[in-house]
């Protein structure tokens, strides 16, 4: 365990968590929505510090990351936990493990070991991703500001509820992020993932103000929130609220979890939201989970040229030079380019 950050003791032994939209409230001997953090004794205290769940190599592709050091690897780690409980959650047997299992797995591994290996291991970038990061701030911030001294990127693959100050703390550290946004709607937030929608808006908003690289991710699950109506509001706010050239991943659902009783997105319904995208003025529109070039590949604004090929996650070939287009001479947007 390791004391948290981010709270306030108040009186009567209770606590204010600072880190997450919810804000829980929490009497002694309680814990967060996220399962993660409990009030002992009037200070509330992290249950996941140093514990790895999951730790790979992955091609910064997979996070999505398309416009941070293409064709680099990144070292993705996770503790268990999670602040949302979404139906569809891919990796729900470690999100969602200390909710369910009521039990805490990992092991035990120094924010300087995480460092250390991804630099043996050619990474350029530490990925806190597979459950939610902002649950295991603590040893997030404390490995980010190691892998910061070691020169290497800090990214978030994140459900974008987190507080204002959460994000004012890791912005030091923290290079870039991609935000699930899963829907457009309030309800479908409450409905399907315990959350709000609102929270994250700002979030994606703070990150951009902070100067922190964003990209976005969409996942269309049919029925939920594949309507022509809520993809063009997503793409108009991204557009509008984050910049043009804002990468949107249309990504194409697939049965799982409490969901396993729909069916695959059709991959109509994917290239449609990519037009959607691009009619509202996206620079760069990708679709995942599914093979297609036009969806995978970076085109210049410029000119269209295509000046990142991808096939798959292990396929990058990349035609800028020092980050602009050959044709055209078009910086493209990102980081590392």
């Amino acid at each position: 365990m390791k004391e948290a950050m981010l709270y306030e003791a108040l009186s009567g032994g209770q606590v204010r968590c600072n880190l997450c939209g919810h804000r829980c409230l929490l009497k002694a001997g309680q814990r967060g929505i996220c399962q993660v953090r409990e009030n002992r004794e009037g200070k509330l205290y992290s249950l996941v510090y140093g514990r790895t769940i999951s730790a790979n190599v992955d091609p910064i592709e997979k996070k999505p990351l398309f416009h941070v050091a293409p064709g680099s690897s990144a070292y993705s780690i996770a503790t268990p936990g999670c602040n949302f409980r979404c139906s569809w959650c891919q990796n729900w047997q470690i999100s969602q493990m200390p909710r369910e299992q009521h039990f805490v797995a990992g092991r035990q591994v120094s924010p300087e070991q995480i460092v250390a290996d991804a630099q043996r291991k050619g990474c350029r970038s530490i990925s806190y991703t597979y459950t939610e990061p902002t649950v295991f701030f603590e040893y997030a911030y404390d490995t980010a500001r190691a892998a910061r001294e070691a020169g290497l990127f800090n990214t978030f693959v994140t459900n974008g509820f987190m507080t204002r100050e959460m994000l004012d703390t890791f912005e030091p550290y923290l290079d870039a992020a991609n935000v699930d946004l899963k829907a457009f709607r309030d309800d479908t937030y409450r409905k399907y993932a315990g959350g709000r929608l609102e929270p994250v808006l700002d979030s994606l908003r703070r990150m951009k103000d902070l100067g922190v690289w964003v990209e976005v991710t969409t996942l269309v699950i049919p029925t939920v929130n594949d309507s022509s109506e809520e993809l063009s509001d997503i793409a108009e706010f991204v557009a509008n609220d984050l910049g043009r050239d804002t990468p949107w991943h249309i990504s194409r659902f697939f049965p799982t979890y409490k969901m396993d009783d729909l069916s695959p997105t059709p991959v109509a319904t994917l290239r449609e939201a990519r037009e959607i995208g691009i009619e509202a003025g996206l620079e760069y529109v990708y679709l995942g989970n599914v093979a297609d070039a036009d969806g995978e590949n970076t085109y210049c604004p410029g000119c269209k040229a295509v000046v990142i090929e991808r096939r798959g996650f292990s396929g990058t070939v990349n035609h800028l030079r020092d980050g602009a287009c050959a044709n055209c001479g078009r910086k493209a947007a990102g980081l590392a380019m």
